[in-house]
């Protein structure tokens, strides 16, 4: 915060009367420059202008049709002679008060940002092109520390972490006072790893060739050896052996700085280098007004542009959306790149099915979203398996896991007159009691739309959610085969890492009573969870209701588990519509004590064999945590 001076010098004299129109290019966002206010005697956060011969000029407000933000408008008092200067002012009236009551500066970095002054000779609203100043807008002083770090690694196999040096708002910034010192540590701390690091002035750096000895859940830890300010890398876990990896990102969601629309390549950036996500998807709406034939190809080629193996890889997807509660709203996500954007006012794209029989499986993920938005929901009525291998149980907008009454800790609600409820036909437990089977994946934050509107209505607003893939490499084709298999899980933004298996079959799997014939009689069921911050809880579910519940000790961040599920399957198991057989299914819900979830993809056990009768309930073994 601070008073700004744009000082334009004209080549050629202005007469009385002139037009000079100042853009600031806002878009009204809180991390956007802030507005000013144009009220004569205001004495904070003011514009006014200045030229020789005269007193301080307010400004006046125009409305620009389309634009969120006003220009802000002067009319010269006299000529403006040539080599004469017109100084338009921003913040506080007062000097000695530009640090509490001057102007703020937008909260995100951006090199050669633009203003623009619009300048009209005859008074008369014809504008020429714009004059344009530019100024770089760095970080401001050194506020956190982030460390990006694995989220799984094997014992003994290299790795590297980078960390960010970022200001109060996020953004990369070097500047640090004088002679700040980093100190790097980590349990079970190597005697010949003793690092101590300076902040670089790029805000960045790389620390490479890092690895444990031993299994187990670690912490990377820098401090701040000037203040003992201590910064802590989320969790990693550290397998004894295995060449599965954590992947994070998100397939449905927008940039809280960059319009998509307006720059792709600004959007993948920041979801590579800001965010730090592994992979990301496209979610641009098909409709013609949403996303022209132009944007398309434009989004098309960045992603073929940006994906990357073994840094970050990008998924050509868009969203489509049908009133109807058979089809509703949907992530569709493409394999490969360089695919046709399927509008559904074209007639072989007018419905699912039509969209669905064009494709092999291997080309198309279809994604139902925002399940029980009332008006915008799907109820799985109509359901393709094939396609439709994960569904988004939340986005920023709320959880489609079950109603509120049955638990839901995030639901979809508004506490305004205008916005969207929830609807229990929508709800996703309720579509695996009916015999659906898909994995769990999170949305972020969207504005695009049929969310378009919802900022300005009373929805409740939540933090914006990750996915996370297992894979064996990091390559697109690896994590959308993964997404397929189900191997996946949802979180509402915390990178908790957790592992869920029964009889040491891992999530999104399916087993059967003709395999594991003991499984009629017990569930054998184990797995862990490493939360970001202290965990709450540890809920499992089975066939909708909870039948298991671990409360962390305060402070636990990792909990492991082993517990047996011994009642009869026959006597718990859920009858699907058709010839399917009966069944049962089982995925885990952690909760942090800061309020953050993870929800696992679950497990199915199918009920097949000869003479499986219903049986007396076995007696129930308690569950046991290790």
């Amino acid at each position: 915060m601070r008073n700004w001076h744009f000082s334009f010098t004209t080549a050629t004299s202005l007469p009385k009367g002139a037009l000079l129109r100042f853009q600031l290019g806002s878009r009204g966002r809180p991390i956007d420059w802030d507005l000013p206010q144009v009220a004569a005697r205001t004495t904070k956060n003011a514009i006014w202008a200045e030229m020789p011969g005269h007193a301080k000029m307010a400004a006046v407000e125009i409305e620009v049709p389309g634009q969120a933000t006003p220009l802000y408008e002067f009319r010269l008092p006299s000529e403006l002679k040539t080599g004469e200067t017109f100084t338009i002012c921003l913040g506080s009236p007062d000097p000695e008060k530009a640090a509490t009551h001057g102007c703020r500066a937008q909260c995100m970095v951006q090199r050669r940002r633009p203003f623009y002054l619009y300048i009209d000779p005859k008074g008369k609203g014809e504008f020429k092109d714009p004059e344009v100043f530019t100024l770089d807008v760095r970080g401001g002083r050194l506020h956190h520390v982030r460390l990006l770090t694995p989220s799984m690694v094997s014992r003994n196999r290299r790795f590297d972490i980078y960390v960010r040096f970022e200001d109060e708002h996020g953004n990369l910034t070097g500047n640090a006072a004088e002679g700040t010192l980093m100190e790097l540590s980590y349990e079970h701390l190597r005697e010949s790893l003793s690092w101590k690091l300076f902040v670089p002035e790029t805000g960045f750096l790389t620390i490479p060739n890092l690895y444990f000895n031993e299994a187990g859940n670690y912490r990377i830890q820098l401090m701040n050896l000037r203040t003992q300010e201590k910064f802590s890398s989320g969790p990693i876990r550290c397998l004894q052996e295995g060449d599965l990896a954590l992947f994070w990102g998100t397939l449905h969601g927008e940039s809280d700085r960059f319009d998509s629309h307006e720059s792709i390549e600004m959007f993948l950036r920041q979801a590579r280098d800001e965010k730090a996500y592994h992979f990301i998807a496209t979610s641009p709406f098909e409709d013609t007004e949403e996303t022209s034939s132009e944007a398309w190809r434009l989004i098309s080629t960045q992603v073929a542009e940006f994906n990357e193996e073994s840094r970050f890889n990008t998924l050509l997807g868009f969203q489509w959306f049908e009133k109807s509660p058979e089809e509703g709203l949907r992530q569709l996500v493409y394999s490969k790149d360089l695919r046709p954007l399927l509008r559904k006012k074209d007639s072989k794209n007018s419905s699912l099915g039509k969209m669905y029989r064009a494709h092999a499986p291997k080309e198309l993920l279809s994604i139902p979203c925002f399940t029980m938005a009332s008006g915008f929901g799907c109820h799985f009525t109509s359901f393709a398996p094939e396609y439709e291998r994960v569904v988004e149980i939340y986005n920023a907008w709320g959880c489609s896991e079950c109603t509120e009454k049955e638990g839901n800790l995030r639901p979809i609600k508004c506490e305004g007159k205008e916005g969207v409820i929830a609807d229990p036909k929508g709800s996703i437990r309720a579509a695996l009691n009916q015999g659906h089977r898909f994995g769990f994946v999170a949305g972020g934050l969207d504005d695009r739309g049929v969310y378009d509107g919802l900022y300005s209505s009373g929805q409740v607003q939540y933090s914006p959610g990750l996915t996370a893939v297992r894979a064996r490499e990091h390559t697109r084709e690896a994590i959308f085969l993964a997404l397929q298999a189900r191997h996946c899980y949802a979180t509402t933004g915390a990178r908790m890492v957790l592992e869920f298996a029964i009889a040491g079959i891992g999530m999104g799997e399916e087993l059967s009573t003709q395999v594991k014939p003991g499984l009629v009689y017990n569930r054998h069921i184990t797995g862990y969870v490493v939360g970001t911050s202290p965990l709450a809880e540890i809920s499992f579910i089975r066939c909708g209701q909870s039948i298991h519940t671990i409360k962390a000790k305060p402070g636990e961040w990792f909990i492991e588990f082993a517990f047996d599920d011994s009642e009869s399957l026959p006597s718990i198991a859920l009858t699907p519509d058709g010839d399917r057989p009966p069944f049962v299914y089982y995925y885990l819900r952690a909760v942090q004590e800061d309020g953050e979830i993870a929800w696992s993809s679950p497990i199915w056990i199918d009920l097949i064999g000869e003479g499986l009768a219903p049986l007396p309930k076995a007696p129930t073994r308690k569950g046991k945590k290790s």
